[in-house]
């Protein structure tokens, strides 16, 4: 998501006369620095690097990407808490500081996930129909409970942080967080690592590169999924949302919500001799059999616009197959 958001914010910079500053833990490559005003190493962890940071800048946008995912998060739960909340906050603190020097809001986008669910049995799941952002709220993974705890840290530090200042001092409060809580998010560019709902893409591209692949869930396993171009897409119609037309902090959005069985039926179809099969791990498994079969977008749509573009049949013939083919040809 990271490098597709790069460009898109760099294209949109042009047009705007703003540039763009990344940070992420590993030097970028050399495609994704030339859309940069400046590219640093430095790890969201660092209150010292982010206050350095602020001093060079005037940052009026923040996009807080950097996570560690459900699966990883879970072999080193720590890591996960230190990344998923302490960089949060510690970024959330920083766009407070940059809001209150400039005067202004500062925007932060904070992209969430459907790991914020936490279904309690997989006849819950079945009856549940499309899940909607204030429902079963109680995840099992480190990744869902930090990410929820994002959240709830966004919309304090949006409507309640700075009003708890003394009365002859109280402003208006200085972020105006949006969050958005993907799907599992199917990319033809990458390659995913770390997320519990990567059996897609991973069944996409073993397929395309002619590689067997063992699903590590069921094949009756369903959740809702998009794609990255969308997910993109979204992030920006949030962001350019007029703050009136806002009810909520945090939205759903989803495109379609294929079993893990449909999938690997098309994908048999679009490379004739895939060999996929399926070995259920019981941790990832219970993972996804936790999260809801479809989600509730509604506010998506009415707040900011939100419209899916694709199915699961044109997400393949439209967007996943020529990129995909084309990158392992």
């Amino acid at each position: 998501m990271g490098h597709g958001l790069l460009a898109a914010l760099a294209e949109r910079g042009e047009r705007q006369g703003t540039a763009v500053v990344a940070m992420d833990v590993r030097e970028l490559g050399a495609a994704e620095r030339a859309l940069c005003a400046e590219s640093i190493v430095a790890d969201v962890r660092s209150a010292t690097a982010l206050e350095a940071l602020g001093e060079r800048y005037d940052f009026v946008e923040v996009y807080h990407l950097a996570a560690v995912l459900s699966s990883g998060g879970e072999r080193d739960p720590e890591n996960a808490h230190g990344v998923n909340v302490d960089g949060t906050f510690n970024l959330l603190r920083f766009a407070a500081e940059q809001g209150r020097r400039l005067k202004r809001r500062v925007l932060f986008i904070y992209p969430s996930t459907i790991a914020a669910y936490g279904l309690p049995d997989l006849a819950t799941k079945a009856s549940a129909g499309r899940v909607g952002e204030d429902q079963f709220c109680q995840p099992i993974t480190m990744y869902g409970c930090s990410k929820l705890h994002g959240e709830h840290l966004g919309r304090y530090y949006t409507r309640h942080y700075q009003l708890l200042a003394p009365a002859a001092t109280r402003v208006e409060p200085s972020i105006d967080f949006r969050s958005i809580r993907f799907p599992g998010i199917i990319s033809a560019d990458t390659v995913p690592t770390g997320g519990t709902s990567d059996y897609a893409p991973e069944m996409i591209h073993a397929a395309a590169q002619r590689k067997p692949y063992a699903c590590f869930v069921r094949p009756d396993s369903r959740i809702p999924l998009t794609t990255m171009p969308e997910a993109i897409d979204a992030i920006l119609a949030l962001a350019a949302a007029p703050r009136e037309r806002l009810t909520r902090c945090t939205y759903n959005i989803t495109s379609f919500s294929p079993t893990a069985g449909e999938i690997a039926t098309l994908v048999r179809e679009s490379f004739p001799g895939s060999e996929i099969s399926f070995e259920p791990d019981l941790r990832r498994q219970s993972i996804v059999d936790s999260w809801p079969a479809d989600i509730d977008d509604s506010a998506a749509r009415r707040d900011f616009g939100w419209a899916p573009k694709h199915d699961l049949r044109s997400a393949f013939s439209q967007y996943l197959l020529p990129k995909i083919t084309a990158r392992y040809r």
